[in-house]
């Protein structure tokens, strides 16, 4: 409807002089007029005609005008179209109240002035206007939200490819004894920094699936010490790397909860890296881990706080907004997306728990405190068999990927560790491999050229059953995509770039 002035309305009246009068009042105003004179005819020309606005007299011959306006609102194709009722009888508030409620915009008693009408056709024509505005708005943000998901998943597994090339060769390259310090140290950074730039693409991602909700955690009883210190034997070099302190205090026994183990591990990571970062060198980082409160309002706290940059006390209502960063500095020396701590608070309250963020001012550093639903005690439980660990065993492996740089550091990673591995460069000929060689185990990219992963793995299942252990090792990492492989028939779901250690985990255990 761009232009209000030449809206068509339709009239429903079932009093032809009263029809009549308003319609010509309409007409004079410039609009184009429909007429019906019962609820069912009003009904087959709302659908046909799709009006702007209707007029509809609420005491009709057929059905009453309360129940139009509410099959109007029930039907996706006249939903919007605005609706104007009109009454000489049913002018008590409680009436005008039930036509309301079934779906009118406006009420009017007859008899009214012609300017009276023509104002409120008006009034309700713009409102109308602005809601198909709003709308329209809406959707061509939805579109370019969805557009949005779309790329950074590309992206993503573009970026992932490189990333899996370098991350499997510095692993061999860790692997072979070196004398030399400066190589060593090359090395080192190389890894470091592979690393930061695979958590950068994970963040991303997990920001933009958090955001729309998409993100589902993997709960199970858990003990938080454990993963905290985990991710402190992990931090530990990088911060002792840049002249750091890393000091903490833990509760003696064990802090039970019902948490995914991998988001719990990205909050403290977050939280330690950050403290890391925004310390010069010379600085300390503490944490705390303890139980605080009692029953259903027992919580573990975990308190990471570091004597880095700060955070102006401006920034601080806003620190775990997304792209907020505490670092204002033109030239940015501290790096980062600023969608760490957005990610961050979004786990937690997931979780249940809260986080908070305290801080002197600039220089004064900063303190960060996270509060998880602490569950009850975990009973010792005696003569459960303790899992053995996993022992290394030489498999035919078959390996599946388009990128060459991938697949020859893989495979030569894979041969390092005893296998044999036999290679192929797209779908149609791994499947063709797999069926001539009969491998224990395929690792199988999914992004493959003409037969994808996910048709590798249907073909393999329904051609050689489950003889054969599959392994997605892919750029695509959402909980979508983990569902899809498992249902076409993969055993495991691998996300780019694998960490060496993670693999060689893998392999000892299928």
């Amino acid at each position: 409807m761009a232009d209000l002035r030449n809206a068509t309305i339709l009239n429903v009246n079932d009093d032809n002089a009263s029809r009549y009068v308003a319609s010509r009042i309409l007409e004079m105003g410039g609009y184009r007029v429909i007429e019906a004179s019962t609820g069912y005819e009003a009904l087959r020309l709302a659908a046909q005609h799709r009006p702007d606005l209707i007029i509809l007299d609420v005491k009709l011959p057929d059905i009453i005008g309360y129940e139009v306006a509410s099959r109007l609102r029930a039907s996706p194709d006249t939903a919007s179209i605005s609706v104007l009722h009109t009454s000489a009888t049913f002018i008590t508030p409680d009436k005008r109240v039930q036509g309301l409620d079934a779906g009118a915009d406006g009420y009017l008693t007859q008899p009214f002035e012609p300017t009276e009408l023509i104002a409120t056709v008006r009034s309700l024509l713009r409102l109308r206007h602005a809601e198909r505005e709003l709308r329209v708005r809406a959707d061509q943000l939805t579109a370019a939200d969805r557009r949005k998901d779309e790329f950074l998943a590309m992206l993503a597994h573009e970026l992932r490819n490189p990333l899996a090339a370098i991350m499997t060769a510095i692993g061999i390259l860790e692997r072979k004894p070196t004398e030399d310090v400066k190589e060593a140290r090359m090395r080192s950074i190389i890894q470091r920094q592979t690393h930061h730039l695979a958590r950068l693409v994970d963040d991303l991602l997990d920001v933009s699936r958090i955001t729309r909700g998409k993100v589902e955690l993997r709960r199970e009883r858990l003990d938080v010490l454990s993963v905290l210190q985990q991710v402190m034997a992990l931090i530990r070099p990088v911060a002792e790397g840049r002249g750091l302190r890393l000091e903490s205090t833990l509760h003696e026994g064990p802090l039970w909860v019902e948490g995914d183990p991998t988001r719990l591990e990205q909050i403290f990571m977050n939280l330690l890296d950050n403290a890391a970062k925004y310390t010069d060198a010379g600085g300390h980082i503490a944490v705390q881990a303890y139980p605080e409160g009692v029953d259903g309002s027992a919580r573990a706290v975990v308190r990471v706080r570091d004597t880095g940059i700060g955070i102006p006390s401006h920034k601080l209502p806003d620190i775990f907004e997304l792209f907020n960063q505490a670092d204002e500095s033109l030239e940015r020396s501290r790096g980062g997306l600023g969608i760490g701590l957005t990610l961050v608070r979004n786990l937690v309250e997931l979780h249940g728990g809260t986080i908070g963020a305290t801080s002197g001012g600039a220089g004064q550093g900063s303190e960060f405190v996270v509060k998880l639903p602490l569950g009850p005690a975990l009973s010792v439980m005696n003569g459960q068999p303790v899992p053995a660990p996993g022992i290394a065993r030489h498999r035919r492996i078959l390996l599946v990927e388009d990128n060459s740089d991938a697949r020859q550091a893989l495979k030569d990673l894979l041969e390092l560790w005893g296998h044999q591995v036999q290679v192929a460069q797209d779908g149609m000929e791994g499947v063709a491999l797999a069926l001539e060689v009969r491998p224990d185990l395929a690792l199988v990219d999914i992004g493959l050229p003409g037969l994808d992963g996910y048709r590798v793995a249907e073909e393999l299942r329904a051609r050689a059953g489950r003889n054969i252990r599959l392994v997605a090792i892919t750029g695509y990492g959402g909980p979508e995509d983990r569902s899809r492989a498992h249902q076409a028939g993969f055993d495991h779901h691998m996300v780019k770039p694998v960490k060496p250690d993670e693999l060689n985990r893998l392999l000892m255990n299928l």
